[in-house]
């Protein structure tokens, strides 16, 4: 990552001047508080919507599930690249849960994208070695984290399996779920991945989470499938095999990732604002030079 943690400060810092006052003499602060309002006043800026919608580029339709909440494409793309610090922003906008917001540190959301990839074959997916292929997805991402470091990103380690690849053929769905780790930290993030197959491409559903987070995740599925469907003409069963492309890959390949590969980074999603806040403790004096809070807390 690009010092997500300084930048956070940089954002803070311009938030908390919009309205500081000179004040006649050194008062006492309660740091925390001001912290909080300073996030309070980001999250302040996000509108969100609920009820039925149609996803960007008429790709499909939403009906934004009960107890979640739809944030638009150009504001989750603010989300991934200026707080979450993704490399890449792009996507057809996230869904969080009511109660969470994209600034709270035990916050998750699905990222919603779509792949024109074409038509992806289900034959092999009874047929997959999902220990083989872990094993092949870990040893390409530790020859991939030189670049990644290069470009100035912590290097990504694949811990194992969240949740164990599974196809559901009856609703043409395929879910799993990495366990990850970003450059030293001793933390981990779950990538919980939904891959909705139709005609011409696949519909992503990515949720983005702490590994504790797995069963809230895993008891919100149904509801979410229930609720998200392809364009009328547009659904796996529409496939028309004398004019439709058929994708280069099947399911292992997605699994595996590597057809996200013109997206670069973004195939894993990368939520450093929880690291941030879990790297508060050692920086929280910085913080308090940018906000001239002084040397004692309340």
């Amino acid at each position: 990552m690009k010092k997500p943690l300084f930048s956070f400060v940089l954002l803070l810092l311009a938030v908390a001047s919009t309205s500081a006052r000179p004040a006649p003499k050194p008062t006492v602060v309660d740091s925390a508080a001001r912290y909080r309002a300073a996030v309070d006043s980001i999250q302040s800026t996000f509108h969100y919507q609920t009820g039925h919608l149609v996803l960007p580029g008429g790709i499909g339709e939403l009906t934004v599930p009960t107890g979640y909440r739809y944030l638009d494409s150009a504001q989750s793309r603010r989300v991934l690249t200026t707080y979450w610090h993704n490399p890449n922003g792009t996507s057809l906008g996230m869904l969080f849960p009511k109660d969470k917001g994209p600034l709270d540190e035990n916050n998750w959301a699905y990222i919603i994208e779509y792949d024109d990839m074409g038509y992806v074959k289900d034959d092999d997916a009874e047929d997959i070695d999902y220990s083989d292929l872990l094993a092949d997805m870990q040893k390409d991402l530790e020859e991939e984290n030189p670049e990644r470091e290069k470009a100035g990103y912590e290097a990504v380690h694949l811990m194992g399996w969240g949740a164990n690849p599974y196809y559901d053929k009856d609703q043409h769905a395929l879910h799993w779920a990495k366990v990850l780790r970003f450059g030293s930290s001793p933390d981990s993030t779950l990538n919980y991945n939904v891959r909705l197959l139709g005609r011409k491409g696949v519909l992503v559903l990515n949720a983005v989470a702490s590994p504790e987070q797995l069963p809230e995740i895993k008891a919100s599925i149904p509801a979410l499938l229930a609720n998200v469907s392809f364009a009328k003409g547009q659904q796996y069963t529409d496939y028309n095999a004398g004019i439709d492309e058929v994708a280069a890959y099947t399911i292992g390949g997605l699994v595996a990732g590597k057809v996200l590969a013109k997206v670069g980074f973004f195939a894993i999603i990368l939520k450093f604002w929880k690291l941030g806040l879990l790297a508060l403790g050692g920086a929280w004096a910085a913080i308090k030079r940018f906000f001239g809070l002084g040397s004692k807390e309340a």
